[in-house]
């Protein structure tokens, strides 16, 4: 969970069935999708939305700032497994800052010879009153990939509210907001470079068959806005370099 002292409700949502299992995701919070996202490109044995996700990560850091918030640096550890999945090599670390927002920023360094290919993201589940009476905005005008719709194109042109399951992803987007009128407040959805934003929600058929979700309405109090970088906004990383994917998440109430 994640709830500054400013909020009267959290934050970021977990399922009360989530599955604390080694190898398995846990259904709720923050996932981090790396280094692919979705179903691998090549070989569906492989973990669904890559395998940062399911494996150990080392604590490097951890220390409180002058404001407060406290900070924390963690190195992904490749299992044997990972190191048979990849042709090549990276370092992957993830720095969180906790406070008053909440920031995360992913880097990912190619330390191969060759370029390589990621796709990327965080799969944030967000606490929400009712999904029937939030809206989604700041998405407007961009242009959408809806899987729903066999992966069918188009451009949004309205606010993003919800009657139905729900799974697009955005190019090209900006920051977005989440407004929840009966928790009165707004989530704060800052992005720097991503370019990709998914909106998901199972709805309830998909949500009672997925055996995680929760109990029978549990879904209703959930919302996925995924800060990506994935499809035609894949990142390549040129040898010795770095990439970063950051996200910023804030509450205003009023």
């Amino acid at each position: 969970w994640w709830r500054p002292k400013s909020a009267n409700q959290d934050i970021l949502w977990r399922s009360s069935n989530a599955r604390y299992e080694k190898g398995r995701s846990i259904r709720g919070g923050v996932p981090i999708c790396w280094p692919w996202f979705g179903k691998h490109p090549t070989d569906d044995s492989f973990c669904v939305h890559g395998f940062a996700r399911v494996i150990p990560w080392k604590l490097l850091e951890s220390s409180q700032l002058k404001n407060g918030a406290t900070k924390i640096i963690l190195k992904m550890l490749p299992t044997e497994a990972v190191t048979k999945q990849l042709t090549y090599s990276f370092e992957l670390i993830l720095t969180i800052v906790v406070g008053e927002t909440l920031y995360l920023n992913l880097q990912t360094t190619n330390l191969s010879d060759s370029p390589f290919v990621i796709s990327e993201g965080y799969h944030t589940y967000f606490y929400i009153s009712d999904i029937k009476d939030i809206k989604v905005t700041g998405l407007e005008n961009s242009v959408y990939t809806d899987k729903i719709d066999d992966f069918g194109r188009g451009i949004e042109k309205t606010t993003i509210t919800f009657d139905d399951e729900f799974d697009r992803v955005y190019t090209n987007s900006n920051d977005c907001y989440i407004e929840d009128e009966k928790f009165n407040r707004v989530i704060t959805i800052k992005k720097s470079n991503s370019n990709s934003t998914v909106v998901w929600t199972p709805w309830q058929k998909k949500a009672l068959a997925m055996g995680d979700m929760g109990e029978e309405n549990e879904w209703r109090r959930m919302i996925c806005v995924e800060t990506a970088n994935l499809l035609e906004n894949s990142v390549v990383i040129y040898p010795k370099l770095s990439h970063s994917i950051a996200t910023e998440y804030s509450v205003q109430e009023y």
